[in-house]
């Protein structure tokens, strides 16, 4: 049995030494398993060369690329925490994730260097300044990747070309698969981000769980498009993490273009296709679309709510149905399938995988009523340890609360509510903003629509809409909020109607093309009414 993830890349190197481990989708460059084995062992002893030991943590800024992948699984070869980074942080983000993990290594290249720098500045001047932070502060080091080291930084060149043959002691398996293997940081309830502790344990039991669906998500025979961000719990596990074990091909992909996605996918002869949800919104109008993916034989859907009728216009135009899932960073990620599902449900995330439990609670912690909404609680192997750097807000007695709203039918298919964190609560009662998008979204010239909770002096909170017109366009915006009002008057009872209705080009997303509510939150809080200057 593992115990370190990187143990999957050794395997693959052994089984199929020759056949590609990934490809770089824009310039066709390929790795071979023997190849990618011989890079991530070389950086990690050059990692342990610079003086990093068992459990320093290394910030990985870089775009999706080849060398992402080496630097994720030599950081764990070599013993150390591996903790991906948003490459397009702030500054001012990125320094405070270095400052919180205490990262010894930043690893950039040419996209994030000078923030990198940035941010080692940023940290020996709040050392020079401050007394507390000099007492507990690490000012890293950076290793520049495609680009020149400047005085005191390291050469990712220099350090992944060192020789690979075997040496006595060199490189010890740890056998720990609790030992902490990643942190990622991921938005909560608090004003800042912060970091969920993954194991090894957590990390491969995932890829454990997702590799016994039946039929298989990835077999040896597949190539699957790795256009999900690698920073991403999705990318890093559910999508690397299962051509790791199943010793598949992936094609990766720095950013999503709709046109040059297709042309990828045609060229390197994908036959999985993991996205979010936006992806299918941008081939929407894609000419010809089942031709250009006539190769793919899997279409998987997460990191967002996929609406059934996106869902079904994708499986008329092309012939494949789009499965999805529903996971969260916390659980490493994957949860449920509807490839686990008896049948294909419009609307359902599908059955938890093999060695997940899913179980719904109410307010008052017992069982809701049938067809009722509950929180969802998870268990199983594949659980986080709490968050760093003191475990935090963990499982307790092996269930770990989501925060999400559910409800599970007779065959045991999850339906997706809202987020828990997202109710508003009006004079007492509930409002799930869901509820309130779907009549906002049925409104003539609404594209999207997008609702949050405001402060309230008489109400405690109240409700505030954001639609986003459909494209093209022109009428003013004063007609759209008009029509929008009077449809939530005629729908939705006085506590749930909006009390103030925006219009606004384009909707703030994270990076997995959810939208960002938190944004939409803190522009209300700050009085900006223009919310995207």
């Amino acid at each position: 049995m593992s115990a370190n993830l990187a143990e999957l890349l050794g395997r693959a190197a052994a089984s199929a030494p020759d056949r590609a481990a990934l490809v770089e989708a824009a310039s066709g460059r390929r790795t071979s398993w023997e190849e990618l084995d011989d890079a991530v062992t070389g950086l990690a002893r050059g990692l342990e060369d610079l003086g990093l030991v068992a459990g320093n943590r290394v910030v990985i800024a870089t775009a999706n690329r080849p060398e992402f992948v080496v630097t994720y699984l030599a950081t764990l070869r070599a013993r150390l925490v591996a903790v991906p980074v948003n490459p397009r942080s702030a500054t001012g983000e990125l320094l405070r994730m270095v400052a919180d993990c205490g990262a010894r290594l930043v690893v950039a290249d040419s996209t994030t260097i000078t923030a990198a720098r940035a941010v080692v500045t940023g940290l020996q001047e709040a050392v020079a300044a401050d007394d507390d932070l000099r007492a507990r502060a690490v000012v890293p080091r950076v290793l520049a990747l495609d680009c020149p080291p400047a005085q005191g930084e390291a050469d990712y060149a220099s350090l992944v070309s060192r020789p690979v043959a075997p040496e006595p002691d060199q490189l010890p398996h740890a056998r720990d698969p609790e030992r902490l293997a990643l942190l990622l940081y991921t938005s909560g309830t608090s004003a800042h981000p912060k970091a969920a502790m993954l194991s090894h344990r957590a990390l491969l039991a995932n890829v454990d769980q997702a590799a016994g669906v039946d039929p298989p998500m990835v077999t040896a025979d597949d190539v699957v498009y790795g256009v999900l961000p690698l920073f991403h719990v999705y990318g890093l596990n559910a999508v690397l993490g299962q051509v790791l074990r199943q010793q598949a091909t992936l094609v990766v992909a720095d950013g999503f273009d709709p046109a040059g996605a297709l042309e990828h996918i045609a060229r390197h002869r994908v036959s999985v296709v993991p996205v979010a949800p936006a992806v299918l919104a941008h081939w929407h109008g894609v000419e010809e679309l089942a031709d250009r993916l006539s190769g793919v034989r899997l279409v998987l859907s997460g990191a967002a709510p996929l609406s059934p009728e996106l869902a079904e216009e994708f499986r008329r135009r092309t012939g494949l149905t789009v499965h999805q899932g529903y996971g969260l960073t916390e659980a490493a990620p994957v949860v449920t399938s509807t490839l686990c599902s008896t049948e294909a449900k419009p609307g359902s995330v599908g059955t938890p995988l093999p060695g997940v439990s899913v179980r719904l609670v109410d307010e008052a912690g017992g069982t809701p009523a049938s067809d009722d909404p509950g929180e969802i609680l998870v268990a199983g192997e594949n659980l986080f340890d709490g968050y760093w750097p003191d475990r935090a807000d963990g499982p307790v007695d092996g269930w770990f609360g989501t925060g999400d709203i559910g409800i599970l039918d007779a065959e045991g298919d999850l339906f997706l509510v809202d987020r828990l964190k997202e109710l508003v609560i009006v004079s007492g009662f509930n409002v799930y903003p869901t509820e309130v998008e779907d009549v906002l979204d049925d409104v003539d010239g609404v594209a999207e629509a997008a609702v949050v909770g405001v402060p309230d002096e008489l109400t405690g909170e109240a409700v505030v809409a954001y639609l986003r017109p459909d494209a093209g366009r022109q009428e003013p915006a004063e007609e759209l909020q008009e029509r929008a009002g009077q449809e939530c008057e005629r729908r939705l009872a006085r506590f749930k109607r909006p009390v103030r209705i925006e219009v606004v080009d384009v909707l703030p997303r994270t990076v997995t093309g959810k939208v960002a509510k938190g944004s939409l939150r803190a522009a209300l809080r700050h009085g900006r009414d223009g919310l995207l200057e």
